[in-house]
């Protein structure tokens, strides 16, 4: 696993992190706009890509979009990025 995504941070460490409130992460959550990794006990913890991932949703918060608009959003650069990368490989392709 990427060390990327290998959760490490508690929630209220991420909130702070983020200058939220622990409950907007669990909206987001809910939401499925995170899904942060679990310990044996229930206790979420988020890596630094969960960490990206909520400080862009609170920047498209901040322009105005609502949740379901932020999920479209992320979807469709989420398949900007693979298109991107698939091309990348065809261009690379020699045949």
């Amino acid at each position: 696993m990427p060390q990327r995504h290998v959760g490490l941070f508690a929630i209220s460490v991420a909130a702070e992190m983020l200058s939220t409130q622990v409950q907007n992460l669990r909206v987001y959550e809910r939401h499925g706009l995170v899904e942060p990794t679990r310990t044996p006990g229930g206790t979420r913890l988020y890596s630094h890509a969960d960490i990206e991932k909520l400080a862009r949703v609170r920047d498209l918060l901040g322009e105005g979009l609502n949740l379901a608009g932020i999920t479209r959003v992320l979807a469709l650069e989420a398949e900007v990025a693979r298109l991107r990368t698939a091309n990348r490989r065809l261009r690379q392709d020699p045949r």
